[in-house]
């Protein structure tokens, strides 16, 4: 018998959308015996059956497990691995399904991710078997450029190739795409050659590194979003990496790396954190080795994965990392040099809340561009005097700009993808005099108004804020109320629909704080439905600006109601408020003719929308 966990009372309420790109095998992947087959940890197992004890518990939607949930895990967790059906055959697809697919319901309530890492493993075997293809194919085929083939580069809907056979046909046709492409591109059949070798072979060094870690994660996100498309799991890297992003800070040496090749790069040096005051590592510099203290022993890190090195290189404020470089001012190429760097705090401004003053027809408008609503949970925790806090920011830019005589604000809100709860109501509380900002409801129907308390209203003058559709939940709720209270003028796209909240689960085991515990991860639970003060939900729907904007974004693509999983459109009753309508039903209907009017005047606007005419 499944036993019970409570799920702990939390203040760290989310949200936020995050937006993945398919193609979770963008790199190839490494063949394993059955002897060095990729196999789950001990830690990985136990955080395997809290998750399945806390998404079975304590999910708003309650989904039962069994082989319906099973089957609807296995297709995900393949369409995530093979999204364009060019690894897996048919029959093997057809035989996993009979031999694991009824089973992962019950394997992970046991806590037994064995069924995908089986399939995990065979997607490994199969991408290193098409690596392998394509490089002895560079070396031995000879394109017949004067044959017309066809080549489906949209396969998701294209059935599994049947055999070896066609799906070698199907990996040879690609090849001869890539080759025709840089054969146009005027490349040499020797360069052409030489560089998709070099491809090749450079993901297949990366094959080597895969670890247990990467196919726990990549089941585990088929599993959670099973559920819905913003529960997930972050193993201990990925939740620093979260912290990073709400905290808009980081202990390292302020840099930002990508990787080329087999090689490490620097690209942005951030200002005001060590490696800026240093000027000792440039922009473009390659990163060979790290070695940890003055004496350390040095790491060679030529063809690390860019997480693993970032892993190294991170550490603790006052603490010192040297690093093994090749200047990029000697072309990368060496001689390379060794720099001592000391680890320090270094905040990420322009994640911040940002502001700017337009000028135009002799008017002054000030702009507040809010990337995030982010909070350091930790910081508000302990008190610390000037924790990141996006209400915090936005207060002391509205001063700022009210000092510099403003006559309106636009909050822009654009590509902002959410964050914390209680940030999204302190930043509407700038705008309004009091009363409820949004409603949350849970699974069981409680329902509990969060309402801004303080009656001064920081700014009260003229107010527009700008969204797109990736605009989302947090800034949703924003928008909404602004919105239904008069108070300001939405304008832009319809907004991404997200309509949920979550909180962050410590996985652990159950009143064993006061003992040491393997760090097993952290869980993001979807817990809530959020509604907006006049009944209504985001959810699906997002917030329709009073001004609409057309857009380049596909609606079709982008937003709640692309995912399959997501949870259904409701409403609940309206809260009770007053209306502050600075911005009444017939002051929209003036401004939308005057909009018209204008616009249809303005030759270039009129060139814009011809031009997503001919996009759609």
């Amino acid at each position: 018998m499944m036993k019970k966990l409570c799920l702990p009372l939390c203040s760290v309420l989310l949200l936020a959308v995050m937006l993945f790109s398919s193609g979770t095998g963008a790199h190839a992947l490494v063949t394993r015996s059955a002897a060095s087959a990729l196999k789950p940890t001990t830690s990985e197992e136990e955080a395997s059956r809290y998750i399945a004890q806390y998404l079975l518990q304590n999910h708003y939607r309650k989904v039962p497990a069994n082989d319906s949930l099973s089957q609807q895990v296995f297709d995900r967790f393949l369409e995530n691995l093979d999204n364009n059906k060019t690894y897996f055959m048919a029959p093997e697809v057809e035989q996993l399904r009979r031999e694991v697919g009824n089973r992962i319901d019950d394997e992970f309530v046991a806590g037994n991710p064995s069924a995908g890492f089986r399939i995990y493993n065979l997607f490994l075997q199969r991408a290193r078997e098409k690596m392998n293809f394509m490089i002895s194919s560079l070396q031995t085929t000879k394109f017949n450029l004067g044959t017309p083939e066809t080549l489906d580069l949209e396969r998701k809907d294209k059935p599994w190739a049947a055999d070896r056979t066609q799906l070698y046909d199907l990996w040879r046709k690609e090849l001869k795409y890539q080759y025709l492409n840089m054969k146009y591109a005027g490349e040499s059949n020797k360069n052409i050659v030489s560089a998709l070798t070099k491809s090749y072979t450079n993901r297949l060094k990366l094959l080597d590194r895969q670890k247990p870690e990467d196919a726990f994660l990549a089941y585990m996100y088929a599993l959670t979003t099973s559920f819905d498309p913003h529960t997930s799991y972050f193993s201990p890297d990925e939740f620093e990496n979260f912290q990073i992003d709400m905290s808009r800070s980081l202990e390292g040496i302020g840099a930002k790396l990508q990787m080329e090749n087999e090689y490490t790069v620097v690209n942005e040096i951030i200002p005001g954190g060590p490696a800026f005051k240093s000027n000792l590592l440039k922009k473009g510099d390659k990163i060979v080795g790290v070695g940890q203290g003055g004496a350390g022993e040095m790491v060679d890190v030529i063809g690390w994965r860019i997480n693993d090195v970032v892993k190294l290189i991170r550490g603790h404020k006052g603490t010192v990392v040297r690093l093994k470089i090749l200047p990029a001012s000697q072309a990368g190429k060496g001689p390379a040099r060794i720099i001592r760097l000391v680890r320090d705090k270094v905040d990420l401004q322009e994640q911040a809340a940002q502001k700017k003053v337009i000028i135009q027809g002799g008017h002054k408008i000030g702009v507040i561009v809010i990337p995030s609503f982010y909070l350091d949970f930790e910081g508000e925790k302990q008190h610390q005097k000037n924790y990141a806090s996006t209400s915090r920011d936005v207060s002391r830019i509205l001063g700022e700009l009210k000092r510099e005589n403003v006559e309106g604000i636009i909050i822009d809100l654009r590509e902002n993808g959410g964050g914390s709860l209680e940030e999204a109501v302190n930043v509407t509380g700038l705008f309004i005099h009091d009363g409820p900002v949004v409603q949350v409801s849970n699974s069981i129907g409680g329902k509990s108004v969060l309402r801004d308390e303080d009656s001064r209203e920081q700014y009260d003058g003229p107010l527009a804020v700008l969204v797109n559709r990736y605009s989302a939940s947090a800034s949703e709720i924003f928008a909404a109320a602004i919105q239904d209270y008069g108070r300001g003028l939405i304008i832009g796209e319809r907004t991404f629909g997200k309509g949920t909240v979550q909180t962050i689960v410590k996985l652990q085991r159950p009143f064993s704080m006061f003992v040491k515990q393997p760090d097993l991860g952290q869980l993001k639970l979807t817990i809530a439905k959020f509604y907006r003060i006049s009944g209504g939900s985001t959810q699906h729907i997002g917030v329709i600006p009073d001004i609409v904007l057309p857009s380049m974004i596909d609606s079709d693509v982008v937003g709640e109601d692309t995912y399959s999983s997501s949870l259904p459109w409701t409403t609940i009753s309206k809260a009770y408020y007053t209306p502050e309508n600075d911005i009444s039903k017939d002051d929209i209907m003036v401004l939308r003719a005057k909009f018209q009017e204008r616009t249809s005047r303005d030759q270039a606007y009129q060139s814009y929308l011809k031009d997503l005419a001919t996009l759609n």
